[in-house]
């Protein structure tokens, strides 16, 4: 190895501790604050809770085994939403990229149905498949669904048009163009998809479970707000934000290992 080399690495070594120690040092300086205002009652601590009263609700929770379960259930929910969404979006997508006069048809409705409130869909959704999962399963695809296959679309057209003439003149079918061609290039669109489907499905599932979950984190937090326990309803938000980052490691683990091949 050579001594730019190392120096590089060292750089890079240190830029990286130091941007982790930064992001360590916020999150504490702000929990310690938080603490602080609230202990000495600068903030009303019954509104904003306070950390170590989040850290008892959470410990509470544990005990009485119900954490675990609300956690599992909106991470299932969450999961499976996000693996329907992402399979129907992809082949939806592929079919408005093999046949354009469906895409013609279609694409406009898709955009209506894109900037579409789906929360006001609501009502509709419970009495069209009853207050259970089906419910926060269509709730979160209502809102995945239609991202993906607008990004997978786009993602197909933006394939190289001399590419494509290349794939041609080689006498390539349509299966071997897509597959060799088509979907290979649109790799960084497919996964900033996943990226941005996964938060978008996280989203989707707390929505239903707002409505008509009796167990998940959604549910936590909409029970916490009836009864007037902001403590619940801070632990709530505290467990989806770790959730959240947790899954969107996990796709940035994929891109890193896709992007390595």
């Amino acid at each position: 190895m050579s001594k730019e080399q190392k120096q590089f690495l060292k750089r890079y070594q240190r830029n990286k501790f130091i941007v982790l120690g930064s992001q360590i040092l916020i999150i504490i300086s702000f929990l310690l604050l938080w603490e602080y205002l609230a202990k000495y009652k600068i903030i009303n601590p019954f509104i904003f809770s306070s950390p170590s009263r989040i850290l008892e609700t959470l410990q509470t929770l544990y005990h009485s085994g119900d954490l675990f379960l609300h956690i599992f259930t909106t991470f299932y929910e969450t999961i499976l939403s996000f693996v329907l969404g992402i399979s129907l979006g992809f082949f939806i997508a592929i079919l408005l990229y093999e046949i354009p006069l469906f895409a013609k048809i279609i694409e406009p409705f898709l955009t209506m149905l894109n900037s579409l409130p789906k929360v006001a869909l609501g009502p509709i959704i419970i009495i069209w498949t009853g207050a259970n999962v089906k419910s926060i399963i269509v709730m979160a695809l209502l809102i995945n669904l239609i991202i993906s296959i607008l990004n997978f679309y786009n993602g197909f057209l933006g394939t190289d048009s001399n590419k494509l003439k290349l794939m041609k003149s080689f006498q390539a079918n349509k299966s071997q163009t897509l597959l060799k061609l088509v979907i290979p290039s649109s790799k960084n669109t497919i996964i900033s998809s996943l990226k941005l489907n996964i938060s978008m499905t996280l989203i989707g599932v707390i929505m239903g479970e707002f409505l008509v979950s009796k167990k998940g984190v959604g549910y936590l937090i909409i029970y916490g707000t009836q009864v007037f326990n902001l403590n619940l309803v801070m632990a709530g938000i505290i467990i989806l934000v770790v959730m959240s980052f947790l899954i969107y490691e996990c796709v940035a683990f994929i891109e890193k290992k896709l992007s390595t091949r």
